[in-house]
């Protein structure tokens, strides 16, 4: 719709977001009206009309089989647009059109703001499975004509009002008809279930809905003014309201077609199932985090005994060798920790990797600088944990092996997330591979871990090259699946 309307006329922003603004409540119109809509704005120049947006309902069968956003038509080819831009009033006059073999009423509604009329939906009714109307169609036709009338003064849609079109109820879900004092004048059978599993034992029809609604919901000290004030429609709001075993969703629209406020619509959605479900996985998620909480408390436990350990021993290797296990049952305690404050199994990946290098970094302070470039991004959990001790072997065995005592230099580690891998590089400017290094069948510990995780866990390749200018450059690609 923008490039539509930017290319063919000459409305300005404010208009365009008044459109959008239009479009995107008109479902409600087009269901209300068992109607196609499609939006019609003047071209520039005056001499055409530009259809910008189409809508169809859920209500009732379709009057257009193809899309008509994008179309052009002159001006005069289609008389009820031209009166109903002309003289900024809604045109009913005329027989029905023929399209297909199928009748279809037309009729044009100018959409006006601030008292100029930017365009006209023309509405379009496929009149092939006419019948007596019931109640509900009946109350249907009526709210649509009285939205039609606000569209057309310019007090329909509600500037002030945000509203997610894909969470809020829809006409079918169900609706309620109130009259100027609040007083349900229509309630459709879907709004009445919502109602009585909310705890209304009768009908809701001749009752006050918002007096109503409040002695459903749980008691709160005195009656909840806001909750009387919402379920009566004196303005467009949306809430919630749980009571008896019941969640309801409800969304009010004041009806002020002739700038006098007639009554209201109450759309409501029953949520009960859906507010459930949501409870029962924020539980879920909560034991998630604990879990990895306590995991992560676990880790730094068993940490601490080696640790504690590492000082009593006697012999270099052996201390040496738990200082290793304490750094691998770290790094992969700092990924459970980042789990334990997340919603869902997935993790940023950068954080843990500054993290690893300054756990890393203290075996040689002051000596060898470790840095990090480019972005890991977002990574599952099943992924986090193996690459968190592969960057931990690589890091450890880079300070330990490509510096000597006393040396100083600079380790880096490189991510490069592609559309079909991501590639991490750990690089320093040490001393470089011993002469016929095989870093596919060295036999230390750390190495052994590394080629385990990266071929094994992640199916990825591992590879230690000699760095340009000097010292070792490990590459690391592990695939998007992984």
């Amino acid at each position: 719709m923008n490039d539509l309307v930017r290319q063919h006329t000459g409305l300005d922003d404010s208009d365009l977001e008044w459109l959008h603004l239009l479009v995107s409540e008109w479902q409600l119109l087009s269901d209300l009206s068992f109607a196609d809509l499609v939006l019609w704005v003047p071209t520039l120049d005056g001499t055409r009309y530009v259809s910008v947006a189409q809508m169809r309902p859920n209500t009732g069968p379709t009057s257009y089989q193809d899309d008509m956003v994008g179309h052009l038509v002159p001006r005069g080819r289609r008389p009820m647009l031209d009166a109903a831009l002309d003289e900024g009033r809604i045109v009913r006059e005329g027989d029905p059109e023929w399209r297909d073999e199928v009748p279809v009423r037309v009729e044009s509604i100018p959409v006006r703001r601030e008292g100029r009329v930017l365009g006209v939906i023309a509405r379009n009714t496929n009149l092939l499975t006419v019948r007596t109307p019931s109640r509900l169609e009946l109350t249907y036709l009526q709210s649509a004509s009285d939205l039609a009338q606000m569209i057309a003064a310019g007090s329909f849609p509600f500037p002030a009002e945000q509203v997610d079109m894909d969470a809020a109820p829809r006409a079918g879900d169900g609706l309620i008809r109130l009259d100027a004092d609040g007083i349900v004048q229509y309630a459709s059978p879907n709004a009445l279930s919502a109602y009585h599993r909310l705890g209304l034992a009768a009908d809701i029809v001749g009752l006050h809905l918002g007096a109503t609604t409040a002695e459903l919901a749980p008691a709160r000290g005195p009656v909840d003014e806001a909750m009387v004030k919402l379920a009566s429609g004196w303005a467009p709001r949306e809430a919630e309201v749980e009571g008896g075993d019941g969640v309801i969703q409800l969304r009010t629209i004041p009806l002020r077609p002739k700038g006098t406020h007639i009554g209201s619509l109450v759309l409501l959605r029953d949520v009960t199932e859906l507010r459930r479900r949501e409870r029962e996985l924020m539980t879920k998620d909560a034991t998630i985090r604990e879990i990895h909480h306590r995991v992560k408390n676990n880790l730094q436990t068993v940490a601490a005994l080696l640790r504690l350990q590492a000082r009593r021993m006697d012999s270099d290797k052996a201390r040496e060798a738990l200082e290793e296990a304490v750094r691998r049952v770290g790094s992969i305690a700092i990924v459970h920790e980042t789990l334990s404050q997340n919603l869902d199994e997935r993790v940023e990946f950068d954080d843990i990797a500054d993290r690893v290098l300054s756990m890393v970094a203290e075996i040689s302070p002051g000596r060898v600088t470790a840095r990090r470039t480019g972005r890991f991004g977002i990574l599952t959990a099943e992924v986090a944990t193996p690459l968190a001790m592969v960057l931990t072997e690589l890091l450890q065995n880079a300070l330990e092996h490509g510096f000597g005592p006393g040396e100083s230099g600079t380790v880096e580690v490189g991510a490069t997330a592609g559309r079909d891998k991501l590639i991490i590089t750990v690089q320093d400017n040490g001393r470089g591979l011993p002469e016929g290094f095989n870093p596919q069948r060295a036999g230390n510990l750390g190495l052994q871990i590394v080629r385990t995780l990266v071929v094994g866990e992640l199916s990825g390749t591992f590879d230690m090259v000699p760095a340009p200018g000097g010292g070792t450059k490990v590459v690391l690609e592990l695939p998007a699946e992984a």
